[in-house]
This record gives C-alpha cells, structure tokens and sequence, in this order.
C-alpha cells in the first residue's frame, strides 16, 4: 500500500441542485484535502479520508453563497468541515469500482456509495506517480440536516437531491530515508 494525497491544483468537488424544478444551480468547494491507502494493482484494498472545508463553498453569486454558509444550509462557524471516510471498494468492472463510505455533513454521518472511474496513471520525475479519478453520487439534503426549504408557487427552490461529481489526482507521497528507517 502506498500513501497518496490529493494534488489540489487538480481537483474538483462539484454539486449540483434544481433551482425551482427547472435550472440547475452548480457549486464547488475549493478546500478539499484527502489521503489515501492505494496499491494499484490491488484496488479493492483501498482507503480513501476527505475533508472539505464548507466556508469554501461557491456558486459564482456571492448572496447565494453566503446564504449557503448561513444557518440555513451549512452553518460554516458551527460545522466547518465536511468529511467522507470510505468503508469498501468494490470492482464493478474495468477500471469502474463503487466506493462505499460515511459522509458527514453538520455532525450527521450517513452511508454513501460513489461510482468511480478510474482515469489512468502517470508516473515522471518532476510530476510524481499519480493516479487520475472521476466520482459521482447524489445525495437527498435533508438526510444530512440541511432542510432548510422555501416554496415558490407551490415549487422547492432548491431541490432536495443533491448531484455530487468529483474529479482529482492522487499524488503517491515518497517516504523519507529517515521515515523508512523509523
């Protein structure tokens, strides 16, 4: 197994959500930090650990953003991150594998299943080896605390079902000497 970290200048952590049953709003965090336990040609073995920071949270409006961090969605002061600790990977094909695993959003831990993809590998001197993945999930909001709901015409403003997709580049960390010898 090898320790691995996210490469953060490759990384997306995408949301999506229905604005009145009709247009779909996007989000992304910018603060995501991850570790992981890969061995490549094992990947069944694998553990992954996710942390986002919600007060990165952005929608490219700046209200909706701030309503987002608010007591009405994520309350960022009392919950300041959210986590993802995966519980199993299982092969669903080639280079396809469902991730299963315990998402907490606002101390509320409920299990998650992500179709992965694995995009490929890379290995060079200057870059690192590196290994490229693509996520999706999707979520219902209120199972996680955030039930905050406005009807408009008799419709939801924000929808309940959340679509997550995430793509990133895990970066296999080089020990040190001095770690390898402790």
């Amino acid at each position: 197994m090898g320790n691995w970290q996210l490469d953060p200048y490759h990384t997306q952590v995408e949301f999506s959500a229905k604005h009145l049953g009709m247009m779909t709003v996007r989000g992304q965090f910018e603060d995501v930090s991850a570790v992981a336990d890969i061995d490549p040609d094992n990947p069944e073995a694998a553990s992954v650990e996710v942390t986002i920071q919600t007060v990165s949270v952005k929608t490219n409006n700046p209200a909706r953003d701030n309503d987002l961090r608010s007591g009405n969605f994520l309350e960022v002061e009392k919950y300041p991150v959210i986590t993802f600790k995966s519980t199993g990977v299982h092969s669903v094909g080639d280079n396809t594998f469902t991730l299963t695993g315990d998402l907490t959003i606002k101390d509320t831990t409920r299990p998650v299943t992500l179709n992965v993809t694995k995009y490929g590998e890379f290995s060079d001197p200057m870059m690192g080896h590196r290994i490229a993945y693509g996520a999706t999930t999707q979520i219902n909001r209120k199972d996680f605390g955030l039930s905050f709901n406005m009807i408009l015409d008799g419709r939801f403003v924000v929808s309940e079902d959340i679509s997550i997709t995430i793509e990133g580049e895990l970066v296999e960390q080089q020990q040190t000497a001095d770690a390898a010898a402790g």
